[in-house]
């Protein structure tokens, strides 16, 4: 009975004295309210950024291919044999630039049967002419004849009669001299077919020999390509745009073009061209875009991708993208109370996401965002920055160098241990 009487006095002095702590811990805390968190974990060392204001852009990425400005083949009007070629593959060539020669042997020979046809033609007009002043003589003076009452009324119809008839030859015969200089106008031109010269509008300009279809000595037809002319001055992207993206897309949007035959330098473009329709098979729309090529780096056929700014908004509220969280379906960020050096957990809603910052569209912001460590973080939580508070710019703030996975491990603790801390200012900082 004495051991029972023992062991419950034990326990009862045991439960008095768990109590007393209790009351103690409490007493602290109600008159340290900062101890309170203190005491369940230690403050999470945090970096933190401005909260800044700047201008923010939303880009489409394309991909697509470069095209030649214009592209024209060259052909024969007319059929022969190509007797030289003086152009080739990679040659500039200029406006009114001879480029093909057929035989024109035959053509020449034409060129002269029309000439002498016409030269015959000429010589009937001046006897047709001749005979035309003769009968007009001889109508006059029959007619005056008749006017005396020599002649009588039959010659005079007789003479009437050859005046007009010399008269329609000669008419018949200028006619003929007519169609003659057609025919060997038409005969001039199939023999200037032979000589086969690039055309274009701006004579200034110059163009490249993009490809050769035949060889001297062959036969051609008409029409048969020979050679085809690019222009590279100024080449055309053609990209595909989703339906998403279709809508924010307009004429003399800027693009930058990049190609993988030139890393590291980007070619300016302007949108010159927007298909009406999207495809069934892909829902995507054509977009011609204007790339200007002064250099002739870029050619036909090269893969590029263009990046197009879609949207641009100018004193937009915005944070480094590494801070913003997702807590139960919502998007967040962390902000930070420099008083208490305690976070507040702020529900955002996000907008466009560009080089490593994100708009913040709502609600109205200012201060000082968590940059890293916010896994860490609950409502309230106590924080220790990783640089001194002076380092804080208007626009940033000072970021410790040491490795990101290190300094969380270290946040966690409460401490950072083995870290050599280097300040160095967040992008957009000091702009």
């Amino acid at each position: 009975m004495k051991k029972v009487i023992i062991i419950l006095l034990i326990i009862i002095a045991l439960g008095f004295t768990g109590w007393q702590v209790y009351r103690r811990i409490n007493t602290v805390k109600n008159t340290n309210p900062g101890l309170k968190s203190g005491l369940s974990s230690p403050p999470v060392v945090v970096e933190v950024a401005s909260i800044e204001k700047k201008t923010i852009e939303e880009a489409g990425n394309f991909s697509g291919t470069l095209q030649p400005g214009a592209k024209v083949l060259i052909a024969s009007k007319t059929g022969g044999r190509l007797e030289k070629l003086f152009v080739d593959v990679g040659d500039r060539v200029t406006s009114g630039q001879l480029i093909a020669l057929l035989d024109e042997e035959e053509l020449l020979q034409q060129v002269e049967q029309a000439r002498a046809e016409l030269q015959v033609a000429e010589a009937g007009v001046e006897d047709a002419k001749f005979a035309l002043i003769t009968a007009q003589k001889e109508y006059e003076r029959v007619r005056s004849l008749r006017e005396k009452k020599i002649a009588s009324e039959a010659e005079l119809d007789d003479a009437e009669a050859r005046f007009r008839a010399a008269e329609m030859k000669y008419r018949v015969s200028e006619a003929q001299v007519k169609q003659k200089e057609a025919a060997l106008k038409a005969a001039e031109i199939r023999l200037s077919y032979t000589r086969i010269k690039a055309y274009w509008e701006d004579s200034r300009t110059t163009r490249v020999v993009g490809e050769r279809f035949v060889e001297a000595g062959e036969m051609l037809r008409a029409n048969d390509p020979i050679v085809s002319l690019l222009d590279i001055d100024s080449l055309i992207a053609e990209v595909q745009v989703i339906e998403r993206d279709y809508s924010r897309v307009r004429i003399g949007q800027k693009a930058l073009i990049t190609t993988e035959a030139f890393p590291g330098r980007e070619f300016e473009g302007t949108v010159i061209r927007i298909a009406p329709v999207l495809k069934e098979t892909s829902r995507q729309a054509q977009v011609n875009i204007e790339v200007p090529n002064p250099e002739h780096l870029l050619k036909p056929g090269m893969f590029i991708n263009a990046r197009i700014v879609l949207d641009r908004h100018e004193n937009a509220t915005v944070v480094p993208i590494h801070s913003l969280v997702k807590r139960d379906s919502m998007y967040g960020i962390f902000t930070v109370d420099r008083e208490t050096m305690k976070v507040h957990f702020v529900p955002v809603t996000p907008g466009i996401r560009h080089e490593g910052y994100v708009e913040i569209v709502d609600p109205p912001l200012s201060g000082l965002v968590v940059t890293l460590g916010q896994h860490l973080l609950e409502e309230g939580s106590t924080v220790l920055l990783s640089g001194n508070e002076s380092g804080l710019t208007s626009t940033g703030a000072d970021r410790v160098s040491s490795d990101r996975k290190a300094l969380a491990t270290a946040g966690s603790e409460g401490t950072v241990r083995g870290q050599t801390r280097k300040e160095k200012t967040l992008p957009g900082a000091g702009k």
